[in-house]
């Protein structure tokens, strides 16, 4: 038996939705889209600095290289979450989740990016994983470091996440830090409405014992509008290793 969302409830009672009887009560099909928007992960900007240069090691741990002795520097993070249908509350299998990043500098291995912050050789800056069978994923990473976008605009940490899953439309977003100093300031997470900024932001807390950042964080994912089931179908995941 597939496992719902727990959480789906509670979103879908923050929004308002459950005191209008919407939960568990045979919704219309209008109901129902309404309800999932009210969760759906907002899109954001894909930026400049998505990877155009392919690497061997692209597996969950961006805090080491294959072949190379040392880790990456900078507050290891530890990010799991699920990635769930929206509509439904149902998980999400087999779909492919892409994180990229700049390193602990703010330095992004890309050759436009135009900060003149040292890469960091121990770095993996880009992973891709698929969900397991109740939709989950996780990678351990760095806290990536604030940088400037303009001259009057600092880009607060974050990570850029991108899903692919046959059937689906292709979800680009971005991921922040709750409490950063930046946060309140950045020119694309403040264009989300306070409740999508809520649906981006990981309350993520310091483990004791190792010092390491651990959150919480899932996806949800809504469906093509206007699109049969037939046809969807028919719509593939783009060829990624």
């Amino acid at each position: 038996m597939k496992n719902f969302d727990p959480e789906r409830r509670n979103l879908l009672k923050n929004a308002g939705l459950a005191g209008a009887g919407l939960i568990g009560s045979g919704l219309a099909l209008s109901s129902i889209a309404k309800a999932a928007a009210a969760i759906k992960t907002p899109a954001q900007t894909e930026g400049p600095f998505y990877p155009v240069r392919d690497q061997l090691d692209k597996d969950a741990d961006l805090t080491r290289v294959q072949g190379r002795a040392e880790s990456a520097e900078g507050t290891e993070v530890l990010l799991k979450g699920r990635l769930f249908d929206a509509d439904t509350g149902l998980p999400i299998t087999g779909a492919l989740v892409e994180f990229w990043q700049a390193c602990a500098s703010g330095k992004y291995n890309h050759p436009e990016d135009p900060n003149t912050a040292p890469l960091d050789q121990n770095f993996q800056y880009w992973a891709q994983v698929h969900t397991g069978n109740q939709g989950e994923f996780s990678i351990r990473t760095i806290k990536p470091g604030a940088y400037p976008a303009t001259a009057n605009w600092i880009r607060p940490p974050h990570i850029h996440v991108k899903v692919h899953k046959a059937g689906y439309p292709s979800l680009t977003t971005q991921i922040y830090f709750k409490g950063d100093q930046y946060n309140n300031t950045d020119q694309i997470l403040q264009k989300l409405t306070p409740a999508q900024q809520n649906l981006v932001t990981v309350d993520f807390t310091t483990q004791p014992d190792t010092n390491e950042l651990s959150g919480n964080w899932n996806i949800y994912l809504g469906k093509f509008q206007g699109i049969t089931a037939a046809g969807a179908d028919r719509l593939t995941t783009p060829e990624l290793d």
